[in-house]
């Protein structure tokens, strides 16, 4: 059997050939942006959604898969992925909407947005997974494990991720018995045991059985 991540993919114009490179150089294609998410996981927050296109005379060292950097690497490249990137988009797309759209689908969306938002457009959009959104008007690509592989995809993680976090800090201030600056609304064992106690706030995502279940018991 074909790995699935050598498959041939037809996303909106996401191709690749049958050893899983890429059918769009870089030679050929200028503009590469590349699209990845932070907190598609979590009961409470925004999921957020970054896309980047780097500038190759700008080079930046350290670029990584946000998850494999420390809080304070992560906070270091932040501002020079901002400064050095020849473009680049960070959006949230809120509770209400993951619950009115589903998760999967509210990330497509944040995604789809993200990318429209840069200015230059890009030629070409490289993400993160085995989903491109629609709607994107390029050529868009998916990429298994893309975080460990395309630089501009790293930069896009690190921006979602640091996003995401900061925000979950403002929320924290609003509603601390929750504990999002520790956990950023990740089931964990105190998130859930104050979302017991104190019932979900309007930042909590309703679709989410954790949740809904503490709904239930109030």
């Amino acid at each position: 059997m074909v790995p699935r991540s050598r498959l041939t993919s037809l996303l909106q114009g996401a191709l690749h050939d049958d050893l899983g490179a890429s059918l769009f150089p870089d030679p050929v294609v200028r503009l590469v942006a590349g699209v990845d998410e932070a907190g598609r996981g979590p009961l409470a927050g925004p999921v957020a959604v970054a896309a980047v296109i780097l500038d190759e005379s700008r080079p930046i060292a350290g670029l990584n898969d946000s998850k494999q950097l420390s809080e304070a690497k992560r906070e270091a490249l932040f501002p020079l992925i901002q400064e050095r990137a020849l473009a680049w988009h960070v959006t949230f797309v809120e509770p209400d909407e993951i619950d009115r759209l589903n998760i999967l689908q509210a990330t497509m969306e944040g995604m789809r947005r993200a990318v429209m938002a840069l200015q230059p457009f890009p030629e070409l959009v490289r993400i993160d997974g085995n989903r491109a959104p629609k709607g994107l008007n390029c050529m868009a690509e998916t990429l298994i494990g893309g975080d460990a592989i395309e630089p501009a995809i790293m930069a896009a993680s690190i921006l979602a991720k640091v996003s995401r976090d900061r925000m979950m800090v403002q929320l924290h201030a609003a509603f601390p018995q929750y504990g999002f600056d520790q956990h950023k609304g990740y089931p964990t064992s105190a998130h859930l045991s104050a979302l017991a106690q104190h019932g979900p706030c309007v930042h909590h995502r309703r679709s989410f059985a954790p949740v809904r279940e503490a709904l239930d018991r109030r």
